[in-house]
């Protein structure tokens, strides 16, 4: 049995996450930074974003352990990098640029202001 304490697994990150996620009308928790992603995925999301224009916050998952693992639990979605708009979770990069390409992440943005 781990110990909670110690266990990364078992700090405060739900929490944390769930703070970000409600306090930030979009949020991306990626690889890296917006200036630089540290995978490709997450250097797409941010491309996505960028062309359209979206004001975003986002979160490096690397810095924090317990955040990488919290992420996946939080959203029951295996992969980062991770879109939430108005605390909702929207996807990975695959459904981000299937979005994109479809033009339905425009209108989400679009509808959202």
């Amino acid at each position: 049995m781990t110990d909670p304490i110690t266990d990364p697994n078992t700090d405060d990150a739900g929490a944390r996450i769930d703070a970000v996620v409600k306090a930030n009308p979009v949020v991306l928790f990626m690889k890296g930074s917006p200036l630089f992603p540290q995978c490709g995925f997450s250097s797409r999301a941010i491309a996505i974003l960028n062309h359209l224009n979206v004001e975003f916050e986002s979160v490096d998952v690397l810095q924090d352990q317990g955040i990488r693992q919290g992420i996946k639990a939080y959203s029951d979605w295996p992969t980062i990098p991770q879109l939430y708009v108005d605390g909702e979770f929207v996807g990975g990069s695959d459904i981000m640029m299937e979005m994109y390409e479809s033009g339905e992440l425009a209108q989400l943005f679009a509808k959202e202001g």
